[in-house]
């Protein structure tokens, strides 16, 4: 009897893990993204601008884009972020491009707890075949995953984790990490990846042998960035023992600043597809990996306008102001000749006349 009944037990525990199986290779085929017309960032030429301290008043005549935050994993509207949505800006100066990200959200920060503090990512497509689902798409395992076997999966990742960062300094590259060839950042956690699916995924200059940026020492961060909330006082100063900053739970709003250049040291090519994420400890609670919010559940383009295009609707403004001004000389100087004209004839008239026969 007890061996029956010890059958029957593992019999339906068998059960319950292949329908859970199931129920998890469903729920992987059937993510559906309805992205609708997906918005374009522009990236326009503004050099000079932008001080990179994690505040947003450089940005204030800057246009960008708001994006409802949905889960990556399942972005059904029902499931979206309640704080609000998530604003994305961009510029370059023609040598570096410019990011920032605002969220609306609770002040949460907790000193030296990553998953109890927001974070932000921002991921490119580099491979051709890389698809913003699955972080590339590459079918291989993490055991067989390289350069060869997921060649065109490959997407550049930028993440930002703020639980060790002191909000409005500068973090990511710095020379200890990049003189021992990585992406990481050892100091405030903003760190520079690639991928290929979401279980391959290394610091750049890391990773598998034949990777094409594995035990790669030129490999380095090539990112800067702050964060900051608006509930921050900063009237003396920051340092870390002033933590947590702000009152937990009070409303506000995140801003998160980056830059990199515009080519970077990466042996990969450059990409003009980017996607933003958001992770955020909703009533306090710590997230997890794969509890981040997304701004679309596709591509988002970056179009990036190129120094000379600016360049030449500057000029081309500059010479439409020049006509202008020379037209408004000439129409100042005839308006003067013609009033001089106007007083010589009127003094002409009242001149007296002198009969020539009394001379």
């Amino acid at each position: 009897m007890a061996k029956n009944i010890k059958c029957l037990v593992l019999l339906v525990a068998i059960s319950y893990m292949i329908e859970s199986i199931q129920g998890h290779n469903e729920a992987e085929g059937g993510f559906h993204c309805d992205s609708g017309a997906t918005a374009q960032i522009q990236v326009d030429y503004m050099p000079g601008i932008i001080t990179l301290d994690g505040k947003s008043q450089d940005w204030n005549n800057i246009l960008g884009h708001s994006f409802p935050l949905r889960p990556a994993l399942d972005p059904d509207e029902d499931k979206e972020y309640t704080g609000g949505k998530m604003t994305v800006k961009a510029l370059h100066d023609g040598h570096n491009i410019f990011f920032l990200l605002e969220v609306p959200g609770e002040y949460r920060y907790v000193q030296g707890m990553e998953m109890s503090c927001p974070s932000v990512a921002l991921m490119f497509q580099v491979g051709g075949n890389a698809t913003y689902h699955n972080m590339g798409a590459c079918k291989e395992t993490v055991d067989s995953c390289t350069s060869k076997s997921c060649g065109g999966h490959e997407v550049d990742i930028m993440h930002f984790s703020i639980g060790t960062a002191i909000p409005g300094r500068l973090y990511g590259a710095n020379i200890i990490d990049n003189t021992n060839g990585t992406g990481g950042d050892r100091f405030g956690h903003l760190v520079d990846l690639y991928a290929w699916n979401p279980h391959c995924r290394y610091l750049d200059g890391m990773g598998p042998q034949g990777n094409g940026n594995g035990a790669n020492f030129s490999a380095r961060n090539d990112w800067h960035g702050a964060w900051w909330h608006d509930l921050i006082d900063n009237s003396f100063g920051l340092l870390e023992n002033a933590n947590p900053y702000a009152s937990t739970g009070s409303k506000g709003t995140y801003t998160f600043e980056f830059s990199r250049p515009l080519r970077t040291s990466d042996r990969l090519q450059q990409a003009h597809n980017f996607s933003a994420a958001f992770w955020y400890p909703v009533n306090g609670n710590p997230w997890t990996k794969s509890s981040h919010y997304s701004v679309s559940c596709d591509w988002v383009t970056l179009e990036i306008i190129s120094a000379d295009k600016e360049s030449h609707v500057v000029s081309s403004t500059r010479a439409v102001d020049t006509v202008n001004i020379i037209s408004l000389v000439l129409s100042l100087s005839a308006f003067g000749v013609s009033i001089f004209v106007g007083w010589w004839v009127r003094k002409g008239k009242s001149m007296t006349f002198t009969p020539i026969d009394h001379l």
